[in-house]
């Protein structure tokens, strides 16, 4: 066991000052100038707490401590009422501040009995993902109420923000992706400055960017990465493979107007699929055992116990990682359903026989990032789509290497265009027939095309509860979109939103998801962590000074919620404003 010496009072120094600069460049900088500092056992963990959670992104442990767990916590070590607590979260709209506030009353004697190390922090962190049954509550609000019985005021903070994972101090894995590169390659530091930068040092901080990305996007692992460059420099970069039963970052795609600009990025021929309107679904097996997981990197083996049967039935390889699409089917109608109906899989502990006799699903097959022990993510799709033919036994309406049409002529391949869209589908996907499978970015390899109307995948941050028959929900929601590291909010919506779930989308399910996400609460307008993300129809873009983002959004209305989908998976504010500039050029 790693002894982590240091205290976790520099860290919560730390944290404040991050939190007191918006300036990205100011934040990797504090960072990089941290990380020199770390003896190289505090590292990897360190590098977790920066991101504001005790573990790697792809571990599924969970902290399980809800506000008014939190609030009981905080009564427990301070000896105030619940009530004062709820009452001056209220008003401050943070439990970390309330915690702050309310320790500097406590008595000197206890404050300074024991000094908190990261160890200590981490060890009870670690110790709350591994209770249940009977007695859970009080062990939990024991854990955290001894923490803060030695914390500091600036400690108990962000102990609190750290336990209900909403840090706020703005680090996104862009920032600390370029911290890392300044904190192990000093020469590097702030070329992105104006005025730091040469040719040379541009092409070498890129060329380190890239190599540190990459390893990201095939470990999902920050603290592994700053280890790895510690002890091995960036040539150790290289070894940090995929590793079958930890998912990676998949390759997303940018949407094009229609089938000439498809040909024009992916280039002729290319190759043709339908674009399913289902979920994403990474498949990993090893030594017979098969897991499943989201792009958002959860576990979801449990709830498709029918989808692990047809990969064991179907697939003939002992160990593989493949990207697929899984997809509602009414055996009746013979018919794809849509996404929301079959997303409900997804959160589902319970009854899960029932579930899959009532709405069977199809998992369709589309590309394979390891193959028997081989890393195929830099071979051309081609030579991909052929050892996936190898072990893919097709078993219609369950499992199904994803059909294709290869073609160079427009013509063709609009035609196939509207037939994918009269069979149900949400339009099809443009693949180059060389291309590599590039984890997590948005590169030219492939496209998809879709009806002119895009729909926005955007976060809600705000909220208010409602009036009048809707006085026990919440109703009208601020969204936003993303740049980078950054939230820009873009308006609210309050339409689309259904009176009884069987219709959609209700305001009584959004409110049941968004209750255990609420941060603060002033008046009838309550503050969400952002985690929660709608699909979004709206009429136009509009230019407004109103919102961060520059734009609003003209008649919004809510189509699905996407629990499939993570807040790095959001439309930014680039694609925002590429569909803005589109639109104006089609008013002219």
């Amino acid at each position: 066991n790693i002894k982590l010496s240091m205290l976790y009072k520099k860290l919560a120094e730390l944290y404040q000052q991050l939190e007191n600069t918006s300036k990205r460049l100011e934040k990797t900088k504090l960072i990089s100038q941290f990380l020199k500092k770390i003896p190289k056992e505090d590292l990897k963990e360190i590098t977790y707490l920066l991101q504001g959670r005790a573990f790697p992104q792809w571990d599924e442990r969970k902290l399980g401590m809800s506000s008014q767990l939190l609030i009981k916590t905080i009564a427990k070590s301070t000896g105030e009422s619940k009530a004062k607590i709820e009452s001056l979260w209220k008003k401050l709209g943070d439990l970390g501040d309330v915690a702050e506030q309310l320790s500097k009353n406590k008595k000197q004697i206890t404050l300074f009995t024991k000094k908190l190390t990261l160890q200590k922090v981490l060890d009870n962190i670690t110790k709350l993902t591994q209770l249940e049954g009977q007695g859970t509550v009080n062990k939990k609000t024991g854990l955290v109420s001894e923490l803060l019985s030695y914390a500091s005021p600036l400690e108990s903070k962000y102990l609190i923000r750290t336990v209900t994972e909403d840090l706020r101090t703005g680090i996104g894995d862009g920032t600390l992706r370029d911290a890392l590169v300044w904190t192990f390659f000093p020469e590097l530091e702030g070329i992105t400055t104006e005025g730091k930068e040469t040719k040379e040092t541009r092409k070498l901080y890129n060329k380190y960017s890239q190599q540190l990305q990459h390893a990201f996007d095939m470990t999902t692992d920050f603290g592994l990465v700053a280890i790895t460059l510690k002890e091995k420099g960036p040539e150790g970069l290289k070894d940090l493979n995929l590793t079958v039963g930890k998912p990676l970052k998949v390759m997303l795609y940018q949407k094009v107007e229609d089938v000439v600009e498809g040909f024009e990025t992916v280039g002729k021929p290319a190759i043709i699929e339908p674009k399913i309107d289902g979920f994403r679904m990474q498949i990993h097996k090893k030594d017979n055992k098969i897991s499943l997981f989201t792009r958002r990197l959860e576990d979801v083996t449990k709830q498709f116990p029918d989808v692990v049967k047809s990969v064991k039935d179907n697939i003939k390889c002992e160990n593989f990682i493949l990207d697929s699409e899984i997809v509602g089917f009414d055996s009746k109608k013979k018919r794809f359903v849509s996404f929301q109906q079959i997303s409900q899989r997804i959160k589902r502990k319970y009854n899960i026989e029932e579930m899959i006799k009532k709405l069977p699903v199809v998992v369709n097959i589309f590309d394979a990032m390891e193959i028997n022990g081989k890393n195929l993510i830099n071979e051309p799709l081609q030579e991909r789509r052929k050892l996936m033919k190898n072990i893919i036994k097709n078993k219609k309406h369950e499992l199904e290497l994803i059909e294709q049409l290869i073609t160079d002529d427009p013509k063709e391949a609009e035609e196939y265009y509207k037939d994918c869209l009269g069979k149900g589908h949400e339009g099809v996907m443009m693949k180059n027939l060389e291309g590599i499978y590039k984890p997590g970015s948005r590169v030219g390899f492939g496209v998809k095309v879709k009806p002119v109307m895009e729909s926005l995948d955007l976060v809600i941050t705000d909220a208010d509860w409602g009036e009048g028959k809707r006085v026990a929900w919440l109703s009208s929601f601020t969204l936003a979109c993303r740049d980078d590291d950054k939230l820009l909010q873009m308006g609210k919506v309050g339409t689309g939103i259904k009176e009884k779930t069987d219709e959609g989308v209700s305001f009584e399910q959004l409110t049941k998801e968004l209750k255990p996400l609420i941060i603060s609460e002033k008046g009838k307008s309550v503050k969400v962590k952002p985690k929660l993300i709608v699909e979004v129809y709206y009429e136009e873009i509009q230019k407004s000074s109103k919102y961060s983002s520059g734009f609003a959004l003209r008649f919004p209305r809510v189509v699905r919620l996407r629990d499939d989908k993570s807040v790095s998976d959001i439309s930014t504010i680039q694609e925002i404003t590429k569909l803005y500039n589109s639109q104006r050029g089609r008013h002219k």
